[in-house]
């Protein structure tokens, strides 16, 4: 039959994401031929953060596994909010936000997104002066 589809399986890698984060490559356009969704699983060290972002075009949901986290979201990065494990975050496309893990153990969660290309809907901006001071440089493998 030409054309069946098949279900695939991936055995994760790594990648450092434009965003910043050590991502476990999971399903994506690349690893599994997904055509409108990725999901992968994310690992931030503590006293990291990622680099404010949004997904031009694509929403995302987030699940927090272990650790916590803060995120700055909304324009100008304006609204802040603590996930813990155990708790969800729908992120509408186009919102800014920027993850930052504050605490003293690492946060793990699992990211699913509407863009099979997941790094192709990613645009960095700009971190608020405002917030300098109060959330630090990026880290290596922030997130």
């Amino acid at each position: 039959m030409a054309d069946q589809k098949r279900c695939s399986v991936v055995r994760t890698g790594h990648y450092e994401g434009a965003q910043g984060g050590v991502f476990g490559a999971g399903i994506s356009a690349q690893s599994a031929g997904a055509e409108r969704l990725c999901l992968h699983r994310l690992v931030m060290a503590a006293g990291s953060r990622g680099r404010p972002h949004l997904h031009e075009g694509h929403e995302s949901a987030i699940f927090i596994q272990s650790g916590q986290v803060e995120v700055w979201h909304g324009e100008g990065l304006a609204e802040h909010v603590v996930l813990r494990a155990g708790d969800y975050i729908h992120i509408p496309a186009d919102v800014p936000h920027m993850p930052v893990n504050s605490g003293t153990q690492e946060m793990v969660c699992l990211v699913a997104r509407t863009d099979p290309n997941e790094q192709e809907g990613v645009r960095l901006l700009d971190l608020p002066a405002w917030l300098e001071d109060r959330v630090g440089p990026v880290a290596v493998g922030a997130g």
